[in-house]
């Protein structure tokens, strides 16, 4: 009777904890899925660690085209803070599909409206965006390492046989048999079987144990993909069929997924359930057998799977400009479709911002071809430029730009700002800007439908003034007609008047109030007439001997021509 009162309590206790455990669970759910309703239309609340930016360009690396945005654009553009400003997803499918399109403005325009069709219904059902958040949780993130990299890990492993481990387990059946003829003979044979098996089978586990963690993620990839395509969108059939196709392929490759997935560490411990299935495990290889076989199946639709990883991923990035459009709207600042066309020179956009900028200052343009940027240092032209190759890059990946109005063609689009000396290489500013600027000039002689739309900043600040204002000029003449448009600034107000015929001047300019210099970062018509150079230095405190002399100096120069040492 004792014994009986023992095992009954510790079943309810084992029943209570199991109960607890469960509610725990629910308990999460509800508490992420209102966060999920709660965080719409506010800022994204991640952090970010240096190793995670190693792993998200995981499939852009992977998935290289023509027209995407090279290093060098995305830099000056502070693309990884862009990135981050828009970023809601919650699973690296996502993320990493989230970052490829950013860097991929190559798509037509009937791909980025259908792309806005998505976004637009998670916008407008709430309880279906949520639904499918709450299913690429469950997919989840692969940490420090891109979903690519596990998936090259795969690779590594080659063809992996069951021969071996088929056979041995085949020779358990004469040792069983042998238990009905020679009882001891039998019981040694499979002591024998069973031992070989067990030391073979730590071994192996320790070399497979890393590539378990891939497998687990393709498992998660297929049982979200077939509930995704449950919630039926209406809007998304092609993404349907794509997660339907690419699961019914990759069935084959989960038979026996319970053995490997389940107690993956291989470790003793636990229920008795589970010790029974470790040494089950142990004894028979069974989920190493199952391993081998996923590992070949796999192998076999690494197109599948990508295709799954995409379609997902393409998904969850609709959720997340949802939300970053949501957020906006929250805050006041607009945005608007833009009016892409095919072809077409003429770039116009009204009440222009960007987006990393809190309280920004809103400014439009309407160009037909380059435009040349003057004003005093800190007035805004930079920025200025930035925020116009933000606009199209917007424009052409998230069928969206951060103004009242947009319209212009679809771009090639590249920029030559914030480069610095290349100190592994030994190249100077120089050298390093003139390659810049070059990849651009070789990016107007490929055959391409697309013009191209570039941003310079400074052109050929690294060498002297008389070779840079004629290098300048000539390069900046090479920068326009057809198939290209050029935004470009500039502190030599001798451009302005060698290029007027070509580039259309615009300038920002500053207000000296109270001992201070202000800016209202106003975009005006025309080239800058002011100079605040030695005036700040002025504002700054240094000697007004200094002062002094430099302002004569630059006043004998404009009268005369030339330098003159006061």
């Amino acid at each position: 009777m004792e014994y009986l009162i023992f095992w009954g309590a510790m079943g309810l206790i084992v029943l209570f904890l199991a109960g607890q455990g469960v509610l725990a669970d629910r308990r999460e759910k509800k508490r992420f899925e209102r966060t999920l309703y709660e965080s719409y239309g506010k800022r994204p609340d991640k952090e970010y660690k240096v190793e995670r930016f190693v792993r998200i360009p995981g499939y852009y690396e992977h998935h290289r085209e023509p027209g995407q945005i090279d290093d060098i654009t995305w830099d000056d553009l502070s693309m990884d803070q862009v990135f981050m400003r828009l970023n809601y997803t919650i699973s690296s499918s996502g993320e990493e599909v989230l970052y490829y399109m950013l860097r991929t403005p190559t798509r037509s325009r009937e791909e980025l409206e259908y792309f806005d069709n998505v976004v637009t219904y998670f916008m407008e059902h709430p309880d279906r965006r949520v639904a499918f958040q709450k299913l690429m949780r469950s997919l989840g993130s692969t940490g420090k390492f891109s979903l690519y990299d596990y998936l090259e890990y795969l690779h590594t492993l080659g063809n992996r046989s069951n021969a071996r481990d088929t056979i041995v387990n085949l020779l358990y059946i004469p040792a069983i048999l042998l238990l009905f003829i020679r009882l001891p003979v039998g019981l040694a044979a499979i002591v024998v079987l069973m031992v070989y098996n067990i030391v073979t089978y730590m071994g192996i586990k320790r070399e497979i144990e890393p590539y378990i963690t891939s497998l687990a993620y393709i498992a998660r990839l297929l049982a979200t993909a077939q509930e995704t395509a449950a919630l039926k969108i209406p809007v998304c059939e092609r993404e349907n069929q794509l997660l339907l196709q690419g699961k019914k392929a990759l069935n084959k490759s989960q038979r026996g997924s319970f053995w490997v997935f389940s107690k993956a560490g291989g470790t003793t411990g636990g229920s008795p359930l589970d010790i029974l299935l470790d040494y089950v495990r142990m004894a028979f290889h069974v989920d190493l057998i199952f391993f081998n076989r996923m590992l070949r199946e796999i192998g076999i639709h690494m197109e599948e799977i990508d295709r799954l990883i995409t379609t997902l991923g393409y998904l969850e990035s609709a959720v997340s400009i949802a939300m970053y459009r949501a957020s906006l709207d929250t805050e006041g600042l607009a945005w608007c479709r833009p009016q892409l066309r095919e072809a077409g020179d003429v770039l116009s956009a009204e009440q222009l911002y960007h987006p990393l900028i809190d309280h920004p200052v809103k400014n439009s343009i309407s160009a037909d071809g380059g435009v040349l940027l003057t004003g005093s240092n800190a007035s805004g032209k930079s920025t200025f430029l930035k925020t116009v190759a933000l606009g199209a890059l917007m424009a052409q990946t998230l069928h969206m730009a951060l103004a009242e109005r947009y319209c212009a063609p679809l771009y090639r689009i590249y920029s030559s700002m914030s480069l610095r000396d290349d100190l592994e290489s030994g190249e100077s500013y120089y050298i390093v800007e003139i390659k810049s600027l070059k990849r651009i000039l070789d990016a107007r002689k490929e055959d391409s439908p697309r013009p191209v739309l570039c941003f310079v900043d400074e052109v050929l600040r690294g060498t002297n003034t008389v070779e840079r204002i004629a290098a300048a000029t000539q390069i900046l003449v090479s920068l326009t007609g057809e198939g290209i448009q050029c935004f470009a600034a500039t502190h030599d107000i001798e451009l302005t008047e060698l290029l007027s015929g070509l580039y259309r001047n615009y300038h920002f300019e500053e207000e000296i109030r109270d001992g201070d210099i202000l800016f209202n970062y106003t975009l005006r018509e025309g080239r800058a007439n002011s100079r605040n150079a030695i005036r700040l230095l002025e504002i700054m405190g240094y000697d007004q001997t200094i002062i002094q002399k430099a302002q004569r100096q630059a006043e004998d120069f404009l009268q005369k021509g030339i330098w003159i040492l006061s």
